[in-house]
């Protein structure tokens, strides 16, 4: 077996620094791990006496590097400290550690089992290195949390299998597409939202603006003509309009069953008895609508764009309705004269010219005639009934009735209302009602639908009269 190699002996050369030759004893120490070998049974050899060699190999090694330093001053050949008895070299004592005398050569080669080279640690790349760890859970992005929360609602609804272990590359890029596709939709909603508020926005600025153009002057418009439409128009009468103004005139209670929708694939308003003429009937019909289909107006609401008129419909074409207005208009000046001369009529100036003029509805005109002729006296205190806007040669189709003062105009106007409401079409009154006026007189309101018709009267001015019916 193997021991620590004690018997060996080092002799230093003084002409080459660091080189030893065999010869002299080593008193080096065996490591600590070499005497826990199985080499420890062996016992160490007895170390041998110094003072038995020679003098001449003693004095053979050479001082230690301090020693030169502190004596560069000194003759090279001068080895040690002298004797001061005999001036010669003092020897080497035995009590000094064999290898603090020893170069440094000679020490650090001494124990190659010892004087192992050290390992060498090589710092990783950066690229390498683990990131240190955090102090605390960074805190997760909104994206996170949106689709953490949208994925456990889908998965609580059964809406979408929870994701297991197994769980591939392929159930990742379909959460990303879920994803995905709820930002889209997401900003779609934005994008929806904030296009509704810029619309709502132009639309208030353009109900702002002048002109009467915008969207809210033709509100109003529609909405004061189918108010109008509602009290004064036949609900006989079938009443054409566009698909934004028919919803308008049914909720101010006028039947749905009398309306009819023009589309805009509708060539003409023919078949019915009043066209509502918006901006969207103007821009259907152009020009055609009042110069073929509709000449004249009954009433008007709005201007500019904004403007909504109330036409009557010509069956046979623009050109004759306005013929037969013409002769209508005519009959009626007759009647009205004829009625002039009745010593039963008391009326005003302002009535006596309405009815020379012919300005006066036919029915209302047979109506009184007809009153008249019961003989008691018909106080006409005005006439009414044209729309705002009126064409000119629209008849009035309203009067204003009052009976004798005192106790007795009660029993009057009760007789009245009873004759009227026993008459029938055309000549039963739409309208049949009582008044007070500011005065404090009651007075009887009598009315009639419009559109008026025409012909009524036959051939009233040669003087053949239609009679009025009798109760």
């Amino acid at each position: 077996m193997l021991g620590w190699p004690t018997e060996a002996a080092f002799t230093p050369d003084r002409s080459l620094v660091g080189v030893t030759r065999m010869g002299e004893p080593s008193h080096a120490r065996p490591p600590a791990w070499w005497a826990d070998s199985d080499c420890q049974a062996e016992p160490a050899p007895e170390r041998p006496n110094r003072q038995a060699e020679p003098q001449a190999v003693r004095s053979r090694a050479r001082p230690p590097a301090w020693w030169s330093r502190d004596h560069q001053a000194e003759s090279p050949d001068h080895a040690g400290p002298q004797d001061p008895a005999s001036g010669q070299p003092e020897p080497v004592r035995e009590d000094l550690d064999p290898e603090r005398e020893q170069p440094a050569a000679v020490r650090e080669d001494s124990d190659p089992v010892r004087k192992l080279p050290a390992p060498v640690v090589r710092e990783p790349p950066e690229s390498v290195r683990e990131p240190p760890e955090p102090d605390h859970l960074a805190e997760p992005s909104w994206t996170t949390v949106l689709a953490t929360t949208l994925r456990l609602w889908l998965e609580r609804r059964g809406l979408r299998t929870p994701a297991g272990p197994d769980a591939g590359p392929g159930s990742a890029w379909r959460r990303f597409g879920l994803l995905g596709l709820v930002l889209v939709v997401f900003a779609a909603g934005a994008l929806t939202v904030a296009l509704v508020l810029h619309t709502t926005e132009t639309s208030s600025n353009n109900a702002a603006g002048p002109g009467g153009s915008s969207l809210g002057a033709a509100a109003a418009a529609r909405g004061r003509a189918a108010s109008w439409i509602a009290r004064q128009v036949s609900r006989a009468a079938i009443v054409a309009c566009d698909p934004v103004m028919c919803p308008v005139l049914e909720a101010h209670g006028f039947p749905s069953g009398s309306l009819l929708t023009l589309r805009p694939a509708a060539g003409d308003p023919l078949g019915s008895d009043i066209v509502v003429a918006t901006a969207a009937l103007r821009s259907q019909f152009g020009g055609r609508l009042t110069s073929e289909y509709a000449p004249v107006a009954i009433a008007s609401f709005g201007s500019a764009t904004a403007r909504v008129e109330v036409l009557v419909t010509a069956a046979d074409g623009a050109a004759a309705y306005l013929s037969a207005l013409h002769a209508d208009l005519r009959a009626r000046q007759a009647s009205g004269a004829q009625l002039l001369r009745n010593p039963m009529l008391a009326a005003s100036a302002p009535v006596r010219a309405e009815l020379a003029a012919g300005q006066v509805d036919a029915r209302l005109l047979v109506t009184l005639v007809a009153l008249a002729g019961q003989q008691q006296p018909v106080h006409i205190l005005a006439f009414g009934g044209a729309g705002p806007g009126a064409s000119p040669g629209v008849p009035l189709r309203t009067a204003e009735l009052a009976g004798p003062a005192g106790a007795a105009n009660g029993s009057y106007l009760h007789s009245v209302q009873a004759f009227l409401r026993a008459q029938r079409a055309p000549y039963l009154a739409s309208m049949i009602t009582t008044a007070r006026l500011a005065g404090g007189r009651t007075v009887l309101l009598v009315g009639f639908a419009a559109p008026s018709p025409l012909g009524l009267l036959g051939n009233q001015a040669s003087g053949t009269a239609g009679k009025a019916p009798q109760q």
